[in-house]
């Protein structure tokens, strides 16, 4: 991996909301929810809300217009729908509430994906993206690729201290014009 922490800078805690997208989880089998909150909180990031809701565009898009407006979230991280079947949409999901979309995102999930699950990677449509100071990260629902993606991306960065960059010293300016 290219980039270092940089010891010179501070740590700045994150206020991240995790979605689970699913019409079978609970609180209690949702390993995948609960992976994210646990990273989250152990990398010194604060869980501002975590909920579970229906593969339902409309109530995807409402949870996510929600979270954004609070000022108590920064990121929002949701997983699963994210898949190619009739009951996938969390992506129309978050394309309806986004300004900007970060293809490199799902570009680099992907790449980095397909060296753990090789060509299975294709069926993964993981997507980011901002609006306002809000950003949005749409990951598969396995805890696999939540973990892949936490442990290859995101950990870096939603860290203050990585460079030579990352999306934490940028929140302030999301807005500027």
């Amino acid at each position: 991996m290219a980039g270092k922490i940089r010891e010179d800078r501070d740590f700045i805690p994150v206020r991240i909301a995790v979605l689970t997208v699913s019409d079978t989880r609970t609180f209690e089998t949702d390993k995948s929810g609960q992976t994210l909150a646990d990273f989250i909180t152990n990398a010194g990031h604060i869980l501002a809300n975590r909920q579970i809701i229906p593969d339902d565009r409309n109530e995807i898009a409402a949870q996510l217009r929600t979270w954004i407006k609070q000022e108590n979230v920064d990121v929002i991280l949701t997983t699963g729908g994210t898949g190619i079947t009739g009951r996938d949409v969390t992506p129309e999901a978050v394309r309806d509430v986004i300004e900007l979309e970060i293809p490199g995102f799902g570009e680099l999930f992907r790449m980095l994906s397909y060296a753990k699950i090789g060509s299975s990677t294709i069926q993964s449509r993981a997507l980011a993206g901002r609006t306002g100071n809000t950003l949005i990260f749409a990951l598969p629902g396995s805890t696999g690729a939540c973990k892949d993606a936490w442990n290859d991306i995101l950990q870096y960065q939603l860290d203050s201290r990585f460079g030579p960059c990352n999306f934490v010293e940028l929140m302030p300016r999301f807005t500027e014009t």
